[in-house]
């Protein structure tokens, strides 16, 4: 279907134009992603070390240590999750977006050729 526009492209061409993958939003995907999920492992992580702290404590006769809950805990481990996170949602998204290229150009030669 031929569109009269000033460059003469057809709507099938301007659509596969509009589909091509773009590398910008893999960073802000990837950090996006890494935040949410170093948040929710800080926060799963404070809430198991606190019921653990207070456990220990009503064993043992103390007071709860809440900052060491924080600091030795869930901190370190909320810093581990987001590493791991961040280098494994990186790869995916490389391989993602390289996938989704290699894919649009295979359609674009196969439209192409028609």
């Amino acid at each position: 279907m031929e569109l009269g526009g000033p460059q003469g492209i057809t709507l099938n061409l301007m659509t596969q134009i509009e589909r091509q993958p773009r590398w910008v939003g893999i960073p802000v995907r990837v950090f996006a992603f890494t935040f949410l999920l170093t948040l929710l492992s800080f926060a799963v992580a404070l809430l198991i070390s606190i019921l653990g702290t207070i456990i220990y404590s009503q064993i043992e006769h103390v007071a709860p240590n809440l900052v060491f809950a924080y600091k030795h805990i869930a901190f370190p481990i909320a810093l581990m999750v987001g590493a791991a996170v961040l280098m494994v949602s990186l790869v995916l998204e490389i391989r993602s977006y390289r996938q989704n290229k290699i894919l649009a150009a295979i359609e674009r030669t196969a439209t192409l050729n028609h």
